[in-house]
């Protein structure tokens, strides 16, 4: 992947942040992305790709909490 400027991969990252929780403001996903930043591992991946895999635990509860409701 090709280096990004901090600001811009924060930028990118927040912004598929939103996608996921589009009510949050968008300072606090800012935030989240600068602290995602902040990790070796996510930052050597496209913003949109580490906070795919920061979200996933997130979309595996969403799963688990849709199939239970089904089975009531």
């Amino acid at each position: 992947m090709v280096s990004l400027d901090a600001d811009i991969w924060i930028g990118a990252c927040a912004h598929r942040l939103h996608q996921r929780w589009r009510t949050l403001d968008a300072g606090v996903l800012q935030a989240l992305a600068h602290d995602l930043w902040q990790d070796e591992h996510l930052r050597g991946m496209a913003p949109a790709d580490a906070a795919a895999e920061w979200l996933r635990p997130v979309a595996f509860e969403d799963v688990q909490s849709l199939r239970h409701a089904g089975a009531g």
